[in-house]
């Protein structure tokens, strides 16, 4: 990995655990006050992410990353395209994990 990259921020593992919907609706339960600005949904996530090595990737060496390292390997995910995606279903191994910002 490039030096100079690589704070991990935030990971959240996901254990193949689907939230419910709530039959009343997604605002449900919300203050009245409340303004949704962007609808759920809205922004898609990133399902079949495509990783290169650390000198094929475009980004700057000083460029934020989110990684994430579980046994042997390691992914890092740049924070510019999580700026836009906010989250990402992926796997490491076997397990699969939802890399959220």
């Amino acid at each position: 990995m490039r030096h100079g990259v690589g704070l991990v921020l935030f990971l959240t593992l996901m254990v193949g655990v689907a939230p419910a919907q709530d039959a009343s609706g997604p605002d449900a339960g919300l203050p009245d006050d409340f303004e949704r600005l962007i609808p759920r949904g809205y922004i898609p996530s990133i399902d079949d992410p495509r990783f290169v090595t650390a000198d094929e990737a475009e980004i700057t060496d000083d460029a934020w990353v989110l990684g994430v390292a579980i046994g042997d390997q390691a992914k890092a995910y740049s924070l510019n395209l999580l700026n836009r995606h906010e989250v990402v279903n992926d796997r490491i191994g076997d397990r699969p994990i939802a890399a959220v910002w």
